[in-house]
């Protein structure tokens, strides 16, 4: 990196230090107004002086969202209505261009790798399936949080696994093959198996319509995915301009999702969100533990326990947003998901961080053969 863009980032840094200062010092002033603008200017400033590290890159966009959240739960009326709009009718509509943002990267050649690796692709589906409703269902039982809250753990426990996932797998040095085949058939599986999943274990806390389920998880999920995917072959690469925006476009949707969700929760969030926090960073970090140790205990190579590890962890959380709007219950069911999502970035981001600096044993023993070979060449 050259020296002048080195201190343009250390300046940032510095920017960063000061709006952390000038919050702490507002806050105890008890003017708190000017806070969420404060924390806001933090995170961003946090957020550029990442991109200058290799290290902390990936987080920058997680720090985004902190930016957001923090901007949401301050000023909650700026993000539920403009003039006479609700915001929350953005959140469908976001979600689907979102999905049809993972359809337009999509190609028949990854529904090919399924069958490459079928053992990989069932065994990570049906852990995400099990482990993660089942988890959900224990933590909302076990913090004894109100009925339509509890619902919100269970919902984000019951959605397929994230994009996101697919991202931290190339950064855990995990196989990316298997990782963009699991969110792509457990994406596929969720208008069956997210509202079953969900009439099963959370139907005791909320009342659950399972066919308007299935259609509003078909109208936000699969009919935007068939149509980026038809989208793919029909005009990828004849709008280059395009093709750059979907991924900018898709993490400026989550964005606005979660501010709304936030804004739209914010209250509740002020009486349970520390344990919310709290249960929110159980049931993801078990998701972890217990996807690696699933792979590990059935014989798997350490990339696709990552893998696993990775896909069972991280939940489509938007979707379960989406799900709570069109149940009509985003300021209660909704809380968990508008939780969940920028903490399995922060878990999900150290998680991958941490591996990336520890090569697969595979890749060891690769290295420690190439060593071999150019000693044997001198």
């Amino acid at each position: 990196m050259h020296t002048s863009n080195k201190s343009v980032y250390n300046f940032f840094y510095l920017l960063a230090a000061l709006f952390l200062l000038a919050y702490i010092f507002i806050t105890i002033q008890q003017l708190h107004y000017w806070g969420g603008w404060l924390l806001l200017l933090f995170f961003t400033s946090l957020a550029i002086a990442f991109r200058g590290n290799a290290f902390l890159k990936g987080l920058s966009f997680t720090v985004i969202i902190l930016a957001v959240v923090s901007l949401a739960m301050y000023y909650p009326d700026y993000f539920k209505t403009i003039g006479s709009f609700k915001l929350s009718a953005l959140i469908v509509p976001l979600l689907q261009i979102i999905m049809f943002g993972m359809g337009t990267e999509l190609s028949i050649k990854d529904f090919a790798q399924v069958l490459r690796m079928p053992k990989g692709v069932i065994v990570g589906i049906v852990c995400h399936y099990t482990i993660m409703p089942l988890i959900g269902f224990a933590v909302a039982h076990l913090f004894n949080f109100p009925g339509e809250i509890a619902a919100g753990i269970i919902l984000v426990g019951c959605c397929p696994s994230g994009l996101a996932s697919n991202v931290m797998s190339y950064l855990a040095r995990a196989n990316l093959a298997l990782s963009v085949s699991v969110t792509t058939i457990s994406t596929l599986l969720a208008p069956f198996l997210t509202p079953l999943l969900m009439n099963l274990l959370g139907g005791n806390f909320i009342e659950i319509h399972f066919w308007a389920m299935v259609w509003d998880i078909t109208k936000i999920v699969i009919i935007p995915i068939a149509a980026g995917l038809l989208f793919h072959y029909l005009v990828r690469g004849k709008f280059g301009w395009l093709d750059k925006a979907m991924p900018i476009l898709s993490m400026a949707g989550i964005a606005l999702i979660l501010m709304v969700m936030v804004a739209a929760g914010r209250d509740n969030l002020l009486k349970v969100g520390g344990l919310l926090i709290v249960a929110t960073f159980i049931h993801n970090v078990a998701g972890f533990f217990l996807g690696y140790w699933s792979g590990r205990i059935l014989k798997f190579p350490e990339r696709d326990c990552r893998t696993i590890a990775l896909e069972v962890g991280m939940q489509n959380a938007g979707l379960a947003s989406g799900l709570a709007l069109t149940m009509g219950k985003m300021a209660t069911v909704g809380l968990a998901p508008a939780i969940f999502g920028p903490m399995m970035n922060i878990t999900g981001s150290s998680v991958s961080s941490w591996w990336h600096n520890r090569l697969p044993p595979e890749d060891e023993a690769e290295k420690v053969k190439e060593k071999k070979g150019v000693l044997e060449v001198q």
